[in-house]
């Protein structure tokens, strides 16, 4: 499941002539508590590619530190919302209007979180990108990712390992692995860059019961972790197998029994992965899963 190739889509954005900055006749503004409700709706129009900014709502609020970063939405002229996005470390956006998506990009010049990473559907994050920063500058990476979702009807398999929640006993073994992921994918190791702090954000998310594992003779053989979920879809990341297993269908096997658990509870699964891991891609088909579309990260 876990690719450990180094030639992936990992590439700089094309750099083009710096444009005129653009401006938005009507500016972005920072969301409040009053407008929770509001901005549920809209996100919940499309589910699947909303549910990390959904999650963070449902999990912290609209206001919380724990957001690393500040919801802005963006009014058309009609008074309705055409666009939202969390402006921080990881900058989420969705943006149904040109108007809306540079407003949004105006009001991310200003934040007061550095921005570490942009995230959207298409080439929406290059957009943003793009009127962020003026075309003057250029992302150190840039990430494309294909969207899998489980497959409807979802085929049970049969799994010899029981798939279930991970515990505080295994936090130092699931931050490695997910450290290692982590590496793989954006070249910067969590556990050196800030080892209290990761640990910390993992330790919460298995607090929360978002971290599933299979653990054999103290080894920790596969893991996954939840990390979003609404009423309406759950999006797994950090899917791990241990190199020692790799090749040999448990992969497949625990992410299916994992998905078929996970159906229970909302009527879509979904999970991204680098458009160049393709032997993981086939562990996912394998598993149920097919693809539905892409997303581009920059790593600025």
């Amino acid at each position: 499941m876990l690719n450990t190739a180094t030639n992936m889509s990992y590439q700089a954005a094309p750099f083009e002539a710096p444009f005129f900055r653009r401006t938005a006749s009507v500016p972005a503004f920072r969301l409040t508590c009053s407008d929770e409700a509001e901005v549920l709706r809209f996100l919940a129009i499309n589910p699947v590619q909303t549910v990390v900014m959904s999650s963070y709502i449902a999990d912290n609020g609209i206001e919380s530190e724990l957001n690393r970063g500040t919801f802005y939405g963006h009014r058309a002229s009609d008074g309705s919302l055409d666009g939202v996005a969390l402006i921080g470390h990881s900058t989420l956006v969705e943006a149904r209007s040109d108007e809306a998506m540079t407003a949004l990009a105006v009001a991310a010049k200003e934040t007061d979180v550095p921005v570490h990473l942009i995230m959207s559907n298409g080439d929406d994050a290059e957009s943003f990108f793009d009127q962020m920063t003026d075309g003057m500058s250029k992302p150190r990476l840039r990430c494309v990712e294909e969207r899998f979702e489980a497959a409807f009807p979802f085929a049970v398999q049969s799994c010899e390992y029981a798939v279930g929640n991970a515990d505080m006993g295994q936090l130092e073994a699931v931050a490695k692995a997910q450290a290692e992921i982590a590496f793989i994918e954006c070249g910067v190791d969590p556990m050196l860059r800030d080892r209290e702090g990761f640990l910390k954000r993992v330790a919460r998310r298995i607090d929360q019961n978002r971290v599933f594992s299979v653990v054999e003779d103290g080894k920790l053989l596969f893991k996954a972790d939840i990390i979003a979920e609404t009423d309406e879809t759950i999006y797994l990341e950090g899917i791990y197998v241990d190199p020692d297993s790799r090749g040999k269908g448990i992969g497949p096997r625990c992410l299916a029994a994992l998905t078929a658990q996970l159906l229970s509870r909302v009527p879509n699964v979904c999970l991204l992965s680098n458009v160049d891991f393709l032997n993981a891609h086939k562990s996912f088909q394998k598993a149920g899963y097919r693809r539905t579309g892409q997303c581009v990260t920059l790593f600025v």
